[in-house]
């Protein structure tokens, strides 16, 4: 009689196979609307750009348009500004990943202790993350210059140029590191406390009992543990700090001169001012290829040192 009905009960192989047919069209239907949303706004523009790329194509003379395959590429490899462009972009993701990444350590290991002052540290100084890069590039542009309240009293004492600091080949770009750092530093103090805090508290109590000062114990335990929360943090800075666009198109527009022209910049000076979308579509792409470089990079150290983490 149980056996009866155990077999009453349990479902017929064709109800089983409908019933994940109909599971799994239910969740390709799920994700049909992402995956369209990705090839809309990620890969038909992306696929586009390359075919422009292509071309000796200007809004201004259609009519002159012609393929020239790799000619755009080859071009800008000869061209002094984007060859500046591409210097000045290595300058400031450098520059700017490098100190956000020990001013973000520095702060995070004085955020290690979980206390409410610490907690209220920690709200107060991200608040610079939370406002949008245009905005603190407006911000700073206010102060610094030759009216600004900062700007005025720098140019008064000596400290800058008369017309502010965004106005000076030999400061601009330095001025636009130090704006970087200013918004971007927190975010990687977060990222490396919350490394900080996944740490093993045992292995560090061991430590310190073994008698190891604090500096062994960063130096031996703290910082190679850490060291995939450094790689994400410096993945996400570097490849964000690469393609800056918005800050120093506010700021100071690329100048004086080309002093502190980007790569992103000049693109969107040859599309929107030139309208040479050929050229502009060929500098994205290099823009995009160095990104996809270094993040693949970043990734291979990522997973090497996480299995080093891990004693694999």
């Amino acid at each position: 009689m149980t056996l009866s009905l155990t077999s009453a009960l349990k479902p017929s192989p064709a109800l089983s196979v409908s019933y994940l047919e109909r599971r799994r069209l239910f969740f390709i239907l799920m994700t049909l609307p992402a995956v369209i949303y990705v090839l809309v706004i990620g890969v038909w523009p992306l696929a586009q750009g390359i075919w422009f790329s292509l071309y000796e194509y200007n809004l201004l003379k259609p009519a002159r348009t012609h393929f020239v395959g790799l000619g755009n590429y080859i071009d800008l490899l000869s061209d002094p500004v984007t060859r500046g462009a591409f210097v000045n972009t290595v300058i400031f993701t450098v520059g700017a990943v490098t100190v956000e990444l020990l001013l973000g350590f520095a702060i995070a290991l004085a955020l290690w202790r979980d206390d409410r002052f610490n907690r209220i540290c920690l709200a107060l100084i991200l608040i610079p993350v939370t406002i949008t890069p245009l905005v603190v590039g407006l911000i700073f542009r206010a102060l610094l210059a030759d009216y600004g309240l900062i700007g005025y009293y720098l140019a008064e004492f000596g400290l800058s140029d008369p017309r502010g600091l965004f106005a000076n080949p030999s400061s601009a770009l330095a001025t636009l590191i130090f704006v970087d750092i200013w918004e971007w530093t927190p975010l990687v103090a977060l990222i490396l406390l919350a490394g900080l805090k996944a740490l093993p508290g045992d292995i560090l109590e061991a430590s310190e009992v073994d008698g190891a000062t604090a500096l062994q114990r960063l130096r031996i335990i703290v910082i190679p543990l850490m060291l995939p929360s450094i790689l994400l943090a410096l993945t996400l800075r570097t490849i964000d700090a690469f393609r800056i666009f918005d800050s120093v198109y506010v700021t100071t527009g690329g100048g004086p001169g080309n002093a502190t022209n980007t790569l992103m910049l000049h693109a969107v000076k040859q599309g929107l001012e030139f309208f040479n979308i050929g050229r502009a579509s060929a500098i994205s792409n290099l823009t995009l290829i160095c990104i996809a470089v270094i993040a693949a990079g970043f990734i291979l150290l990522i997973r090497k040192a996480d299995r080093k983490a891990n004693g694999r």
